[in-house]
């Protein structure tokens, strides 16, 4: 996930580390960068890169590299081959001022995080090197062994359902289907499927068929031959020969393209398969899992996913919940996600209060178990504290309104009423629940006003001669802080969601002192 704006955070981070022969290039990055937290360190040349690797050791590598594609040092392509044989989880961005084709796709099949054609948008390829960190920490975890990897978490009656199910399903071969919402934890549950069956021992691939290009997802599923295409100068294996004996889980299923739905029914159904460019069929022995956050049924009603492949993959279907509807699970999640977050940083493990536990679980969660391990760890951060108390928590959560918490203990016992209407009201539950002692955030923002003017009455009362100056600094500040939050520290975004340009939030956030 992207890291908020924090000096601590920079020095904890590994840099990003940007090869370009252009010294232009090379210090307009790095000034960005370090604008917003990010440390970096550069390189003329790709021999340079792996110099650095040979003599201090893969740990002590990049968190990405951002690397030209054309260099009198070597080609950034031949790097990109060399890094993915030692560091395969390593996001990579190709950068080249000729734009063509050919050097895209190159790029994408090498393995490259993204492609960045010169002359680029700075604040976009500093949000592009965001998502590239992003997808870093998340491959740091991806890459731990199965068998290392954590149980589940949850004591709820609803996550103890999926428990009992992934027990029954664990030693059968069969193709299961997981639906649940963005964030619930569908990975999770095809890990443990995985780990506790047969083929344990074997490899789990996992791919996300809505992340990748449709012209690269079929070479990706099914691999290519040497010459399949421009750019294809070795053969490759695909994700079902990789998982060969083992699992392929198939993320987002719901977003596949529907001619390659074709080609993956038939594998289903005879196990065979054909290289792009290839003309020997290659037969893979893999359990599939697939999951997805959309209905599929409605998919097939509206002709955008086969009929076929849906009755093929819904052998077995698990519904995994929602996090707001096992909240007596938040608890036990928030200490665990505080605990790992440290781990991460390498700071101590911060506590949290039960009053911040109870705000926490009455909040609605729409990012699920990904938002509340997102929320920790910038409360590892960015909480002043060893302990973290309310008044600490993010301003999404602070802001939401209390009337969720309401609806949401419907929810919990099981009233299907209830919570349909908390799925379709969203975050705008105003009206849906009123009754003696109800509050909501939408009645509690409205009195900051009066207490601005009685602020400012008191302020003018005082004699003071500056009263315009005072409260204009503390309002831009306030505002400036909560974009900030809401934002993990993307200044770009922040300045985005307030209407602002990024240069004025940056002199702002100098003449308010905020970057000390």
């Amino acid at each position: 996930m992207p890291m908020p704006v924090n000096k601590e955070s920079a020095t904890l981070m590994k840099p990003i580390w940007i090869v370009d022969d252009d010294q232009s290039i090379r210090f307009v990055l790095e000034k960005a960068l370090l604008r917003e937290g990010l440390p970096t360190r550069s390189f003329t040349n790709p021999r340079e890169v792996m110099k650095a690797l040979e003599a201090e050791g893969d740990s002590a590598g990049p968190q990405v590299l951002v690397s030209d594609i054309r260099m009198p040092g070597g080609s950034g392509l031949d790097l990109l081959a060399a890094i993915k044989q030692r560091m395969p989880g390593l996001p990579v961005i190709i950068m080249t001022a000729f734009s063509d084709l050919d050097s895209a796709v190159s790029a994408f099949q090498s393995g490259a995080f993204e492609y960045l054609p010169k002359p680029f948008d700075l604040p976009k390829a500093v949000e592009l090197i965001r998502r590239a960190v992003g997808e870093s920490q998340r491959e740091d975890v991806a890459e731990e062994k199965v068998e290392d990897a954590p149980e589940m978490l949850g004591q709820a009656p609803a996550m103890q359902d999926v428990f009992r199910g992934i027990g029954r399903l664990a030693q059968s071969h069969v193709t299961v289907l997981i639906t649940g919402e963005s964030g619930s934890g569908k990975e999770l549950v095809a890990h443990a499927l995985h780990k506790h069956s047969p083929r344990a021992h074997q490899p789990f691939v996992a791919i996300n068929t809505a992340a990748i290009p449709k012209d690269l997802l079929e070479s990706e599923l099914f691999g290519h031959e040497r010459g399949a295409f421009t750019g294809a100068q070795a053969s490759r294996r695909g994700r079902f020969e990789q998982a060969d004996g083992g699992t392929l889980f198939l993320d987002e299923i719901g977003d596949m393209p529907f001619d390659l739905q074709t080609r993956l029914l038939r594998v289903l159904s005879d196990g065979h398969f054909y290289r792009v460019g290839g003309h020997s069929a290659v037969k893979a022995n893999v359990r599939v899992i697939a999951a997805t956050h959309q209905d599929l049924e409605q998919r097939v009603k509206e002709g955008a996913f086969r009929e076929d492949l849906f009755h093929r993959l819904n052998v077995i279907r698990l519904r995994l919940p929602a996090l707001r509807e096992r909240r007596e699970d938040v608890p036990v999640l928030a200490r665990y996600f505080l605990q790992r977050s440290a781990q991460q940083l390498g700071v101590e493990a911060k506590r949290i209060s039960e009053a911040a536990l109870e705000r926490l679980s009455f909040f609605q969660f729409p990012g699920n178990v990904r938002q509340l391990e997102n929320i920790c760890h910038w409360l590892t951060v960015m909480a002043p504290a060893q302990v973290v108390e309310e008044k600490d928590l993010p301003p999404e959560v602070l802001l939401a309104q209390a009337t969720a918490g309401a609806i949401g203990a419907h929810v919990g016992s099981g009233d299907a009423t209830a919570h349909a209407l908390t799925l379709e009201a969203g975050q705008d539950t105003a009206g849906v629940v009123q009754g003696p002692g109800v509050l909501t955030s939408c009645t509690a923002m409205k009195t900051w006003e009066p207490a601005l003017e009685e602020e400012a009455l008191s302020l003018l009362a005082s004699g003071r001669t500056d009263v315009w100056d005072v409260l204009t600094r503390r309002f831009e500040s306030s505002l400036i802080q909560a974009a900030l939050a809401i934002t993990r520290g993307r200044r770009i975004e922040a300045a985005h969601k307030l209407g602002i340009g990024r240069n004025t939030i940056t002199r702002k956030i100098h003449e308010l002192g905020l970057d000390d």
